[in-house]
């Protein structure tokens, strides 16, 4: 059975930042594209960063772009985001997930999803 468990979300003021972690059980982040993905409240999800699979190449959306960064831990099977300079914009639920996608970002390309991690940015 293929788990996804996202956690490191939080409270934070503006200017600060936060890690999100993302820990699979069932595979192996090797063989897929891992992505970052948010939703907040009355807005769809979007992508924010990914990691393809191809060529582990690094995407971000233009809104966390220089902000955020993706990297994996192979040996824990995990991947984390790093969001820096955090503004009450970044407020989401950001979710983990896992695929094969054609387009990098697009939350439907993705097959396996985790629960997601509040982040609550304060002005």
């Amino acid at each position: 059975e293929v788990q996804l468990q996202a956690s490191g979300g939080g409270l934070v003021q503006a200017g600060g930042s936060l890690r999100l972690s993302c820990t699979a059980s069932g595979l192996t982040f090797d063989d897929y594209a891992i992505g970052w993905f948010r939703q907040a409240p009355g807005k769809e999800r979007e992508g924010a960063s990914c990691i393809s699979e191809s060529d582990g190449s690094a995407h971000y959306a233009d809104s966390v772009k220089g902000r955020a960064a993706i990297f994996t831990d192979s040996a824990k099977n995990t991947v984390y985001l790093q969001l820096n300079s955090l503004t009450p914009e970044d407020t989401a639920v950001y979710s983990c997930a896992v695929g094969h996608p054609s387009i990098p970002l697009v939350p439907y390309e993705y097959d396996y999803w985790g629960q997601g991690t509040q982040v609550t940015v304060s002005s």
